[in-house]
């Protein structure tokens, strides 16, 4: 199974992100499935992908060139894909991925969890989105989806939505739960 995962490539957050997402790639790679990641270094991108490649796992990198040309492009990747913008990215990260997996991350993090969530909601796809509410740090955008659901911008039966769990142990038995139910 391809799991993508979105996530912080910033350096300059506390390390216990950086473990848990070194864990995930760990985890990923012993339950036979591989990553698929921006192929950027950096904060948790590095670390899952370091924990994949530490159980000689298969690392797909999906990379900008404006990343390329910042000199992040990651060595850890088995499969390098190189292409022009972000939002090419996003497009080949979600057409490869049968899963995605979003850590704790920033602007491109959430950019790239509401792409799949807006997508799914219109039909584009059925792939499951697991959100890994780490220590809380969604709480209050799952406060503001709920505001949302209240206030009727969101419906009450939804076709498509996230998978919230608040570990990666939850998110691994989760999508071994998926793989085996496909």
């Amino acid at each position: 199974m391809n799991i993508a995962v979105f996530c912080s490539s910033s350096n300059h957050i506390a390390d216990k992100y950086k473990q848990t997402a070194y864990q995930l790639g760990v985890l990923i790679a012993q339950n036979g499935n591989s990553l698929v990641f921006g192929g950027a270094t950096g904060g948790l991108m590095d670390s899952v992908a370091e924990g994949v490649h530490s159980k000689n796992g298969q690392i797909i990198g999906v990379i900008p060139q404006a990343v390329i040309n910042m000199n992040r492009q990651s060595t850890l990747s088995t499969q390098l894909i190189c292409v022009e913008t972000m939002n090419e990215r996003k497009a080949k990260m979600k057409s490869m991925a049968d899963v995605f997996v979003v850590l704790p991350g920033s602007y491109g993090t959430l950019d790239e969890m509401l792409d799949i969530i807006a997508s799914g909601v219109v039909g584009e796809h059925k792939k499951p989105l697991i959100l890994v509410n780490q220590d809380g740090f969604y709480d209050s955008f799952l406060f503001q989806i709920d505001f949302m659901r209240s206030e009727q911008f969101i419906p009450a039966v939804e076709k498509y939505k996230p998978l919230i769990v608040s570990d990666i142990y939850q998110c691994i038995e989760l999508i071994n739960l998926l793989n085996k139910n496909s």
